[in-house]
């Protein structure tokens, strides 16, 4: 794959590395310095966004209009993710965001959906604990937002979500459900940023060639 890296922060680093070490090609990188609307995708394959909140709509829009598939895991902008979308249906385009690309996490959201579904109808109060890095733009994490959501469609009941923010953590999500008498916990943890960055490298691959609107789900079924 000829690839796009659109953020040049710790993900983009990391998917530059990972993605050269398996035999891709790393064609532009956008940066604070060098947008990504001043960047030639005539070679592009495919554009993998982490950007900042500010930077993500106009990079991903940049990209579509280009006629480039785009991978997103920046969080923290999806007050326009569904202009996104219909950007992507109008120019024919493909389009695959997720809150975390990781295979780990994937399967620890269909988890806590099973667990929301075992839990509703008892008397539990739920909580939603997430650790991260102090460079860490976003609090609480799009992955503790998208755990939230899940609890909050299957059980109708809010979970409350606290943060930390400590040298060096990846990412830990833990999920609690609390009565007078005890304690149901589910835990996960990143030991790196790999597991993010090969997840997107994956879902990379999978969308060329595509066309629509897809998630991590769409990827993992296959």
């Amino acid at each position: 794959m000829n690839i796009a890296i659109l953020g040049n922060g710790r993900m983009g680093k990391r998917i530059s590395e990972l993605a050269t070490e398996k035999g891709h090609t790393i064609i532009a990188t956008s940066s604070s310095e060098k947008p990504a609307n001043t960047l030639d995708f005539s070679f592009t394959d495919v554009a993998i966004d982490f950007s900042t909140p500010s930077a993500a709509f106009e990079n991903i829009s940049h990209a579509l209009n280009s006629g480039i598939p785009v991978i997103s895991g920046t969080t923290a902008w999806l007050s326009k993710l569904e202009d996104v979308k219909d950007l992507c249906l109008q120019k024919e385009g493909a389009f695959l965001y997720a809150s975390n690309f990781s295979l780990g996490v994937n399967l620890f959201f269909e988890l806590n959906k099973k667990l929301s579904q075992l839990m509703k109808n008892h008397d539990y109060e739920s909580k939603i604990h997430e650790v991260h890095h102090k460079q860490k733009l976003d609090s609480p994490s799009g992955t503790a937002i998208t755990l939230g959501e899940q609890i909050e469609e299957i059980t109708n009941t809010k979970s409350v979500i606290t943060v930390d923010r400590m040298d060096d953590v990846p990412g830990t999500h833990i999920i609690s459900y609390t009565s007078v008498v005890d304690e149901i916990e589910i835990k996960h943890t990143a030991k790196n940023r790999d597991g993010f960055a090969m997840g997107a490298i994956i879902a990379a691959d999978w969308i060329i060639g595509k066309k629509g609107v897809f998630s991590m789900k769409d990827v993992l079924a296959q």
